[in-house]
């Protein structure tokens, strides 16, 4: 099964929410369709990012369905944070190779 970040910076909190929500909200989102490996929060130049790491079955393009997966879980992080740049990635011969839609 093919491997995936989705890196997603934020860029505030939406009212009634906490840090926890933000991270939690991602990962439920992902392992709805997804496993989900490992998580992880960087400060970069100043800026929260989380990345998430999941797998997504090798059938019938992959690639497609983690960029969807990756903007679904956006959008759910959405109702409780403020994001940007969502970048998603494939792990490849060792490397993390950015994919475009």
């Amino acid at each position: 099964m093919p491997s995936y970040r989705a890196q997603l910076n934020i860029l505030g909190l939406r009212p009634g929410n906490g840090p926890e929500a933000v991270m939690d909200t991602a990962v439920n989102s992902l392992a709805a369709g997804h496993h989900v490996d490992a998580n992880q929060l960087d400060v970069i130049g100043g800026v929260p990012r989380i990345t998430v790491r999941y797998t997504v079955e090798d059938e019938g393009g992959p690639d497609s369905r983690a960029i969807d997966s990756a903007a679904a879980m956006r959008a759910a992080v959405e109702n409780v944070a403020v994001t940007e740049k969502l970048v998603v990635l494939r792990r490849t011969g060792g490397r993390w190779i950015v994919l475009r839609r």
